[in-house]
Parts: C-alpha cells; structure tokens; sequence
C-alpha cells in the first residue's frame, strides 16, 4: 500500500479540511506571524506548550506589522488550552490567557516533556470525541540541540501510534515517513527547492525514490555513509519514496 502525503496546511489559500481535522501545537520556538496565521487558519485546535504561550503572545504584539494593528488581535488567536509544567511561561501571560478563560493546566510530570503533555491531551479529546486528529507542531527543529534531537526521536516514535505528524518552522518541514512506499504530493507554490532524507534513529535503509534532481536507486543510506541531503525537488513532479526502514523527510519553505 501507498501512504499519501500532502501538506495543504503550509497554503495560505488554503482552510480547514472538514474530512481531515488538524491540531496544531506551538512550542517555544520563534517563528513569524505568517506562519501562523496560515497553520492556524487550517488547523481546528490550537495548543500552547509552555513557554509556547510567551512565543503566541509576544509574535502578535509585534509592533508595524500590517496585519496587527487591532489591538485585538491577541484576542483572535486563542488556544484552546496552554499545557506543561509551566516552568517557562510568564507570569504577565499566564495571567492575559487566565483572564480570557483559556485552560492554563499545569502537569507536572517530569517523565514527559510538555510536547508530550500537548500530544496527550489532544488524545483524550479525541477519545472522547471519536475523531482523529492530524498533528502540526510549530517548531522542534530549531534552537538547543537537545531539543531538536528530542523532536526527531518523539516523532520517530510516534509513527507508531499515529498516522500523521508534521513539523514546522519558517525554513522547512519534516515529518517521518514509515517502512514502505510513500507519495507526497508536492505544493511547489510552497515548497521551495531543496530537500532531504535523514537515516535518523536507524542503522541503515535502503532507498529508491523519483522527482528528485538526484534520485536513489535501491541505494543504501546511513549515518556512516550516504546521506541524501541538499537534494533538489523537479519543478511540476511529485515524489515517491521506498525505504525498508522509518526515515525523516524534510524540504524547505519558501517565503511567506
């Protein structure tokens, strides 16, 4: 079976897809207010973790920026709910969400991480719902080091639990695709050029792929040898890709 990937969401032009509801998490990474705008206009739910909230809260305050000049366009983008152990999130903006009757809840297990904590709420809402969710999370792939290789791990896992898992930032997105072969669907009004598969949390995989400037024919790809990276996505083409082991996509954006 082929998985079919497209990331509709990343289209300004785009709104919600009834048939395929998204969450989106902010973590506490920056990132611009178009960005924003476009995950959140496309996504039905909306969480902060942690320190997320202080990012959401700061970015919309952005002095001489066109689209904020109301001076209630903090109140525009409410989150559903502000999750962690709350060790980063100000005062001043705990207080600002309180007021306006967002969830502020604290958990303070320190098993998980508060994108964790995000991740497992969205779950209960979708057992008691029945639905499920697509994923977004607004970055993970920038700043401590640490942080980032916790993002790549969580979503390494996550494959196995969950059909989609996106991440983004204002330069590119990623996402981990399973064993197997995998369409994606390539907005290239979005995407911009260069792209890369990333043998991350396994030995090696063997790779076979089309619509890239620099294909892989049953190729083997590892940490201790080929790494595709600085590939280049076909103007007009889609991609397909055969791996036998999980491996990390990801293809840069363009401005917005």
């Amino acid at each position: 079976m082929i998985v079919e990937w497209c990331t509709q969401f990343l289209d300004p032009r785009a709104s919600k897809d009834l048939d395929i509801p998204r969450a989106l998490i902010i973590l506490n990474q920056p990132f611009s207010v178009s960005l924003l705008k476009t995950l959140w206009a496309t996504s039905e739910w909306h969480s902060c973790a942690d320190g997320g909230a202080n990012r959401l809260y700061d970015v919309l305050g952005t002095s001489g920026h066109p689209d904020l000049r109301n001076s209630d366009i903090k109140s525009r983008f409410l989150p559903d709910m502000v999750k962690g152990d709350l060790d980063s999130l100000r005062d001043d903006v705990r207080l600002y969400y309180a007021s306006l009757n967002v969830p502020v809840i604290y958990d303070s297990n320190q098993d998980s991480t508060d994108l964790m904590k995000c991740v497992q709420a969205l779950e209960e809402k979708e057992r008691l719902t029945g639905r499920e969710f697509e994923i977004v999370i607004l970055g993970g792939l920038s700043g401590r080091l640490d942080q980032t290789v916790h993002t790549l791990s969580y979503l390494h896992k996550l494959r196995k639990t969950r059909k989609r898992v996106f991440t983004v930032t204002d330069d590119n997105v990623g996402w981990v695709l399973d064993e197997g072969e995998h369409l994606i669907h390539i907005n290239h009004d979005v995407l911009g050029q260069t792209c890369g598969l990333l043998p991350v949390g396994i030995d090696s995989t063997i790779l076979t792929t089309t619509g890239l400037r620099w294909n892989l024919d049953n190729t083997e790809s590892s940490f201790d040898g080929l790494v595709s990276t600085s590939n280049h996505l076909v103007p007009g083409q889609d991609v397909t890709i055969k791996t036998s082991k999980p491996i990390w996509w990801c293809a840069e954006l363009r401005e917005h």
